[in-house]
């Protein structure tokens, strides 16, 4: 939601805060018969009610819009939610009607009613009534930021989802590319001829990449589990196209159990890795490493840069093999809105990420 109507918003509320407020003013004057110069008393009162009313209202309005929501509400904690927000307004109100009192009348915190008896009960009375003000602007407070927070999640959503359909169209061009397709392909036929069974397993495996490129990618999220096997058949995959049995080292550490994630978070970073590690007989040139934490993944991809292909990678390393990273970026930080670490390396031999997400 833009800043300008935000503050539309406020400046509305309060709006209509003091023109209900003159209206029970000028119906209760009217109504007093009794009433001596009553535009003079309505004047007075106006001046009057800034402490009483509009004090109490503002700070548990902005205290309940600004603390109380985010931390508590939002959190789902509603019991401590209505605990400190009645001991917001009744705070203020205690405060506002001390100021009052000893500042701007006559110095006294407790004063004498029309009957000459200690006025007590008039003060917890006010103090009352202050209280409930407060907690009426407070719960206003948390109907707008309620109505803010709500508006901008449809927004992200629908920010998300135009991202989301992006990145798929992206990663389906990437992984479709002809040349890569044909790579593999003719990779698994020419085991065909010494190896069959091979064959038909990388064929297998070549088939669930696609199919979970195609289907599995559409839900908002998938299975930690999916997203490791996907990444060990594509580096499996990738293995077949050199004889160097310690060209790639994968490890997982960590269980992921019911874990869930956004599909294809990972998968970006180790396929740049290979991409832009030319030299195939270099060793351990790609290391990757998933770190499964209680409330965190942590993906650790680095690959080794063939000095002899310096200017290629140079020249790539923006464009990240047709998924630029502006792009992944930009995911992430619509997936997980700032809750991410992402953590760059390059140097002139080696490229490293580090990206921690949290899971569900």
């Amino acid at each position: 939601m833009k800043k300008s109507f935000v503050i539309l918003l406020h400046a509305g509320v309060w709006l209509c805060f003091y023109l209900m407020v003159a209206i029970v003013l000028t119906v209760y004057y009217r109504t007093d018969v009794n009433a001596v110069n009553q535009m003079d008393r309505i004047m007075n009162a106006f001046n009057n009610i800034f402490l009483f009313a509009f004090l109490p209202a503002a700070v548990s309005f902005y205290l309940y819009y600004f603390v109380l929501f985010p931390k508590y509400l939002q959190q789902k904690k509603y019991v401590l939610s209505l605990v400190f927000g009645f001991a917001i307004s009744a705070t203020v109100a205690v405060l506002a009607y001390i100021l009052h009192r000893y500042f701007i009348e006559t110095g006294r915190v407790m004063d004498m009613d029309e009957g000459g008896k200690h006025g007590r009960s008039t003060a917890l009375t006010t103090i009352a009534v202050m209280t409930f003000i407060g907690i009426i602007g407070g719960i206003v407070g948390w109907v707008v930021k309620g109505f803010i927070t709500w508006f901008n999640e449809i927004k992200l959503k629908e920010a998300l989802k135009e991202k989301n359909h992006e990145m798929e169209l992206a990663l389906v061009k990437l992984q479709l590319d002809p040349h890569l397709l044909f790579n593999t392909i003719n990779n698994i036929d020419s085991l065909i001829l010494t190896d069959a069974i091979a064959a038909s397993e990388y064929l297998n495996r070549l088939s669930d990449i696609m199919r979970f490129i195609l289907y599995e990618t559409k839900s908002d999220k998938i299975p930690l589990t999916k997203e490791i096997e996907y990444i060990e058949k594509y580096v499996d995959l990738q293995k077949i196209r050199t004889a160097n049995e310690n060209y790639v080292q994968l490890t997982v550490i960590g269980n992921a159990g019911n874990k869930f994630i956004a599909p294809m978070v990972l998968i970006p970073f180790i396929e740049n890795a290979f991409k832009h590690t030319g030299n195939k007989k270099l060793e351990n040139a790609i290391i990757v490493q998933i770190f499964i934490h209680d409330h965190t993944i942590q993906l650790i991809c680095e690959n080794k840069i063939d000095p002899g292909k310096k200017m290629k990678h140079q020249a790539g390393a923006n464009s990240v093999g047709g998924l630029g990273n502006e792009l992944i970026e930009k995911r992430l930080d619509l997936i997980y809105n700032g809750r991410h670490t992402l953590q760059t390396h390059k140097t002139d031999y080696l490229y490293s990420i580090n990206l921690s997400i949290p899971h569900e």
